[in-house]
């Protein structure tokens, strides 16, 4: 089993509840197991201008490969109606394989580490809920990372 960090956003039709319905789906991937979800951020989206974000961050074992796992997350936002019509647009739901063991993966489908991740504080924030400890590719701690990175724009969503 290899452990992985998946980030959901979601920012169309009930944002939380996409994100929750997302993590369902999760804990029922094959060959996988849900470890843990870190805490829901809202946070201001990043693209052209559309509604903010519900965010978080999932931690998984899975023995599936890298681009089969990617394939069960496109699955999964592909069944809660995503569409994919412009870069960076709204969406119902965005699953991102951020983190697959220590593995560096450079396929035209799947770039691990996420490319984007280190620049986003809605990815940055609940991945270090999880991983505090965590350094990333280049020797950077998450935890220095996310203190150049800042946390403008986010905030954390209360039940």
């Amino acid at each position: 089993m290899q452990r992985c960090f998946v980030a959901l956003g979601s920012n169309l039709e009930q944002p939380l509840l996409q994100v929750e319905r997302a993590v369902e789906a999760l804990k029922v991937l094959p060959e996988s197991e849900l470890k843990a979800v870190s805490p829901w951020y809202h946070s201001v989206a990043v693209g052209p201008e559309q509604p903010d974000y519900i965010n978080g961050v999932a931690e998984l074992d899975t023995s599936q490969s890298p681009l089969d796992l990617l394939r069960l997350l496109q699955a999964i936002e592909n069944a809660q109606q995503r569409k994919r019509l412009q870069r960076w647009g709204p969406r119902t739901l965005d699953l991102d394989l951020l983190l697959y063991a220590d593995r560096q993966i450079n396929e035209p489908d799947l770039v691990v580490p996420h490319p984007r991740m280190l620049e986003r504080n809605f990815v940055l924030r609940p991945l270090y809920d999880l991983a505090p400890a965590l350094v990333l590719a280049g020797g950077v701690s998450l935890k220095q990372q996310l203190a150049r990175v800042g946390m403008q724009g986010l905030c954390l969503v209360t039940p």
